[in-house]
């Protein structure tokens, strides 16, 4: 019966302080993570207002960094609470420190890579390269062809994308060398319009500048655009066609729409003056950021 009251008496005093600091923490990382959705959903409740408003640098960067500040705080209320049960389970908690120097170090050989994330991952979120809602193309070692898609997450250690497609790419920080942000300050549409040789380039020149104001003047696309669509002259020259290029600024994140739309006006002024468009065997996607000047 000794042991029987044994374990009724620790089951009373340490085992029900587990159970509580168990409990607590559990409900404490519930409440960080309620808390860091609720800033989150505030952040893009604040910086979206519409359709065609998109989230400023400021608040992509104060959501990517509550995301993180929440993880972490997570990790830390776990990792003290199993500090806690294993000082109530007798446990000394001061005589593993030795064997967890040399465990770390251990780790720190085997899990280089994972060490290698998080670093990514502080310097990618300190330095604002990309944040939450942003367009991004992203290069990995030995990646193939570069993922993009619009950033959904972003942690020490990993950044998650929702491709066009819908799917959901997962990329490790530190296996990433190269990120193209296409949704960064501004962005860029460029429609190449192939053109006949037997046309008049200079009306050409002269349908795409009115397609131009048109779009600018249409209540609709204006918001989208921050100046007057430009045209920019003949870009290439082939045997039987040439392609004349026409860009246009605009928000970040909308140079798609705004390229489709120019397209559809394209298609019908020329039609409209009798002419053409011969399909593009292949076209540039449109350019992202300011900084492709």
């Amino acid at each position: 019966m000794q042991p029987l009251e044994d374990l009724l008496e620790w089951l009373a005093g340490h085992g029900l302080e587990i159970v509580l600091i168990v409990l607590a923490s559990v409900l404490l990382a519930r409440l960080v993570s309620w808390t860091g959705r609720k800033i989150t959903d505030d952040i893009d409740r604040r910086s979206t207002g519409g359709d065609a408003l998109v989230r400023s640098e400021a608040a992509k960067h104060r959501h990517s960094l509550t995301q993180v500040v929440t993880w972490t705080l997570i990790v830390l209320i776990y990792a003290v609470s199993v500090f806690f049960v294993l000082d109530r389970l007798g446990v000394p908690v001061t005589g593993l420190v030795a064997p967890a120097t040399v465990l770390g170090v251990g780790l720190g050989f085997g899990a280089q890579r994972i060490v290698g994330d998080v670093l990514a991952g502080f310097f990618i979120i300190t330095e604002r390269q990309y944040g939450f809602g942003d367009v991004v193309s992203i290069q990995v070692v030995g990646g193939g062809d570069p993922a993009t898609g619009t950033v959904e997450d972003v942690t020490l250690r990993i950044t998650r994308l929702r491709s066009p497609d819908g799917e959901v790419v997962t990329l490790p920080n530190g296996q990433i060398v190269k990120v193209v942000n296409l949704s960064r300050d501004w962005a860029r549409a460029v429609v190449d319009v192939p053109v006949p040789t037997s046309v008049d380039v200079n009306q050409v020149n002269d349908i795409l500048r009115g397609v131009g104001r048109e779009a600018f003047a249409d209540p609709r696309l204006k918001p989208l655009l921050l100046d007057e669509p430009s045209v920019m002259g003949v870009m290439s020259l082939g045997l039987d066609e040439v392609n004349v290029r026409m860009v246009a600024r605009t928000l970040p994140g909308k140079q798609f729409e705004v390229g489709r739309d120019l397209r559809s006006r394209v298609v019908l002024a020329f039609r409209r003056q009798g002419l053409s468009v011969p399909t593009p065997a292949a076209g540039p996607a449109p350019t992202g950021t300011g900084d492709d000047e």
